[in-house]
């Protein structure tokens, strides 16, 4: 069971690493002049499809796996 838990601890650290990364990476939520005349533009439409879209997408996959294996890891059964 020892080695279940430092396999475990392993992908724990390496999942905090690169949700690190991930955040770091992204853009800020200020919306600039572009909210003051609607905001409605095409990218708004389209960020799930966008390379940024696809970063906040796994950030909360990875966020969810970081909350899990802290649950899993805070058990003591191994």
């Amino acid at each position: 069971m020892g080695i279940l838990r430092t396999v475990l601890t392993v992908i724990f650290v390496l999942d905090a690493l690169v949700l690190t990364i991930i955040v770091l990476l992204q853009e800020g939520k200020s919306a600039g002049l572009g909210s003051i005349a609607g905001g409605n533009s095409y990218w708004e439409q389209n960020k799930g499809r966008s390379v940024e879209g696809k970063k906040i997408l796994w950030t909360k996959i990875l966020a969810v796996a970081f909350i899990v294996l802290a649950l899993i890891l805070n058990l003591n059964v191994f």
